[in-house]
């Protein structure tokens, strides 16, 4: 058996989710990436992979040897890396994440600029809509940019820009159904709704001005598992949102939303960071791809901060990681 090329199919199936995916990674059969994942089980004793019709799932103890394989796999690229010729740039792959919203407007019509600096590097983007560092940490993601907090994660965490959360709605809508004077007034209005991985319904919309606290439950007749569909919903005049002014700025700009009640500042606007993993911290590519995020989000946050307002403080709300149910119930 050859087992570095075991343990290189092992670890692609863990974080694909499955032979197929990891195959595909390689270029290789599934036959052979099954075949060197079982004979790898069958050396070490263990089952490594549990197999299901809804996927590949790793054990405990496929877990904790993913956690000391990687690593090991990691610094063994680095090794061979350092062998290259002088000033030799080999082939790459670079695993992005990125919430919908900011990767359609900000991220992607940047990435040219990136890439003729590392022509050498592959760019996979992959969405993440919400923060799920567990399914990111395993599925081989190099940076995830993160809109939220991580909280306790073996993920390195670096800041990039501080969202302010803004109410926006389409100018149809407002010619239709008017503007709200203050937060409470939105009780009054259609209000999409996105549901978090966990099962959080974020309906609680709380804001304050001059030391007055505003907090209403909105809502409406649409929940959405992704704010790309509640983004959707509102430019089609299907009601009012709430959305980081960093992701719609450009929507905004364009005239196509339009924001309201911007003299009050909400009381959980969430931070972007960039997390990536451990192994990957003296990567000078995954380095130089967060000092471009930063490069990239830093003016657009500037432009956010004169049209709206100073960014709020990023404290975690009470109901971030609260269970299934509406946010404004798990807040009382």
């Amino acid at each position: 058996m050859d087992k570095l090329r075991a343990l290189h199919y092992f670890v692609a199936a863990a974080e694909e989710g499955s032979f197929s995916a990891a195959a595909r990674r390689f270029d290789v059969s599934v036959p052979a990436v099954t075949k060197l994942v079982s004979a790898l089980e069958r050396e070490l004793g263990v089952k490594l992979l549990d197999r299901s019709t809804q996927g590949l799932s790793l054990t405990a103890r496929g877990a904790q040897y993913l956690e000391n394989c990687t690593p090991l796999l990691a610094q063994l690229s680095d090794a061979d890396r350092a062998l290259a010729a002088p000033g030799a740039r080999r082939a790459r792959t670079l695993v992005v994440g990125a919430p919908p919203l900011l990767s359609r407007a900000l991220l992607v019509p940047a990435l040219g600029e990136w890439h003729e600096r590392h022509p050498h590097v592959h760019i996979d983007l992959r969405t993440v809509d919400f923060l799920t560092v567990k399914d990111t940490a395993t599925r081989g993601v190099d940076v995830l940019v993160a809109l939220g907090w991580p909280g306790s994660v073996d993920l390195v965490q670096r800041p990039l820009a501080q969202s302010r959360l803004i109410i926006c709605a389409s100018p149809a809508y407002w010619r239709r159904h008017g503007m709200p004077g203050r937060p409470a007034e939105l009780v009054n209005h259609i209000c999409p709704l996105v549901r978090t991985p966990e099962g959080t319904v974020l309906d609680l919309w709380r804001h304050t001005r001059d030391g007055v606290v505003d907090e209403v439950a909105v809502g409406g007749w649409l929940t959405c598992a992704s704010r790309d569909d509640v983004l959707q919903a509102v430019l089609l005049g299907h009601g009012v949102g709430r959305f980081a002014d960093l992701s719609v700025w450009s929507f905004v700009r364009d005239g196509l939303l339009q924001p309201v009640l911007v003299d009050w500042e909400s009381s959980d606007s969430p931070p972007f960071s960039a997390l990536i993993r451990p192994e990957s911290k003296r990567d000078a590519v995954v380095q130089d791809f967060v000092n471009f995020l930063t490069d990239l989000l830093r003016p657009v946050e500037a432009m956010c901060s004169e049209a709206f307002g100073s960014r709020p403080s990023a404290v975690r709300p009470r109901w971030y990681a609260s269970r299934p149910g509406r946010a404004s119930k798990a807040h009382r």
